[in-house]
């Protein structure tokens, strides 16, 4: 069934398969660079670049990022610690909650398997699509990602 975006006809339900499937594809081909180069993958890189470029968060600030549920996230977290990787440490302002922070080792791996991030992303990405054509992706997923995001449309539940 075509659906209607700006007076053309459209498949909305094809449009989800292909993002579905590029994003699975995207993943798993990230998930084995960074396996075979650094011994982790995507959600770890990704969880410990958050923690680099993000200090002083909690475990519910990189869930709430990554539309997944505080006891997931705090199981990764866990993981990643574990790897010695990342620490908990005190919140001052919530006894309640903890702050995660990289260690050296975490802040050292996250800088070297970014490169490899970057360069699969540019040959599975950049070979693939011209600069506009890119550009015009990266727009219109960002307005979906801000509606969705604002709207708390997909946001776990527990």
């Amino acid at each position: 069934m075509a659906s209607s975006l700006s007076g053309d006809a459209f498949d909305l339900p094809d449009f989800f398969a292909d993002l579905v499937r590029c994003e699975t594809r995207l993943y798993n081909a990230l998930n084995d660079r960074l396996r075979e180069r650094h011994g982790i993958v995507t959600s770890q890189f990704e969880a410990l670049r958050y923690l680099r470029d993000h200090p002083g968060s909690r475990v519910a600030d990189l869930a709430a990022e990554f539309a997944i549920g505080v006891g997931a996230t705090s199981k990764s977290a866990d993981r990643l610690e574990k790897q010695g990787w990342a620490v908990r440490q005190p919140n001052p302002s919530d006894r309640r909650s903890s702050l995660l922070a990289l260690t050296d080792d975490g802040s050292q791996l996250v800088n070297a398997a970014e490169k490899t991030f970057a360069e699969a992303l540019a040959e599975l990405i950049g070979g693939t699509l011209d600069r506009s054509a890119v550009a015009a992706a990266a727009q219109a997923l960002a307005k979906l990602r801000s509606v969705l995001e604002g709207n708390q449309i997909g946001a776990p539940t527990g």
